[in-house]
């Protein structure tokens, strides 16, 4: 989740929707409104994701756009300028009283966003979740993601191949509470660790998704800990922060760093040393899968509660044939 300059939550909004972005220009944000009523039939869709400009979202969109004009279906898009629930908000209530006929959303805290998300789904939108859900699983007929507690689990595995028998302490950095994606992903990665026991958690900390904070917890850690031998990050800002972390103590390379995704700059940062494994998910595929769950439930046929998308671990040494599940920057 690549974070933006921090704004106040109306002055977010209010540049969001005045940013009118298409996927090919490499911004994940506003391609249309929604403020016309929609008759019945209606073909509209709108996503509204985690963030705007992030690769992750921007492959995600890519995916969904392209499933729904081979449907038959508009999708708009827009998108909050920070991972923020109070912004997300906003763009969800400025759907107004004709909401489309499918909602995608990556809801940005698994409580909060529960209101507004039901107050369109009372207006008579489909919802279906993409990448994140809400804890309450009645408001929406599909949820599509990637399954976060295995990739915890396949981060593990990794660590545990890469510290080769040698003992020592890991550390996870995790985002902001109450994001369910990387919280699953921590706890996967918790659960999978007891089973290596050369190697021992010092806990997961949480960043609030800002890399300057990632770095100084690695530096913290670095001090208090001197048998480091590994560091999880959940996502692309507790990776940005934690290679920063690193380099600045002259620990590039030395403390083993295990990022989630497989954004452009964890990918040179895989190939440069800073990264020694990256778990990288399929976020066309949430997007595709999402859309075809969405018109399903708007025509009345068959959904699927619940779907996945397949993780994959690289590293370096294999990173050339897995370059089709590096995220995108432009459709």
């Amino acid at each position: 989740m690549k974070l933006t300059k921090t704004l106040t939550a109306m002055g977010a909004v209010v540049s969001a929707a005045a940013l009118l972005t298409a996927c090919g220009s490499g911004t994940v944000g506003q391609t249309g409104s929604g403020d016309s009523a929609q008759p019945s039939g209606s073909k509209k869709l709108a996503l509204i994701p985690g963030v705007q400009a992030e690769p992750f979202y921007i492959s995600l969109q890519c995916g969904a756009q392209a499933e729904a004009k081979k449907l038959g279906y508009e999708l708009t898009t827009q998108a909050p300028q920070k991972f923020d629930a109070a912004m997300q908000t906003q763009l969800v209530n400025a759907l107004g009283s004709n909401p489309p006929a499918g909602l995608l959303i990556a809801p940005t805290d698994d409580t909060a966003m529960l209101a507004p998300i039901q107050q369109v789904k009372n207006r008579g939108a489909k919802i279906v979740e993409v990448d994140t859900s809400l804890k309450d699983t009645s408001v929406a007929v599909s949820s599509v993601s990637s399954d976060n507690a295995e990739g915890g689990k396949l981060a593990a595995q990794t660590m545990a191949k890469l510290a080769a028998g040698k003992s020592g302490s890991v550390l996870v950095l995790d985002t902001i509470a109450g994001t369910s994606t990387t919280a699953a992903r921590a706890k996967g990665f918790e659960d999978e660790l007891k089973s290596t026991p050369n190697l021992k958690s010092v806990g997961v900390q949480f960043t609030q998704n800002e890399p300057d904070q990632a770095a100084s917890k690695v530096t913290a850690a670095l001090s208090s800990t001197p048998d480091l031998i590994g560091i999880f990050a959940t996502n692309l800002n507790t990776g940005e922060g934690a290679a920063t972390g690193l380099r600045n103590a002259g620990k590039v390379g030395a403390v083993n760093l295990i990022g989630f995704d497989a954004s452009p700059s964890e990918v040179e940062g895989l190939k440069n040393g800073q990264y020694q494994a990256l778990i990288a998910q399929d976020p066309a595929s949430i997007g595709t899968q999402g859309v075809q769950q969405a018109v399903a439930a708007i025509e009345g046929k068959p959904v699927t509660r619940n779907l996945t998308a397949q993780l994959h671990s690289i590293t370096k040494a294999d990173m050339d044939a897995n370059a089709q599940y590096f995220y995108k920057q432009s459709c």
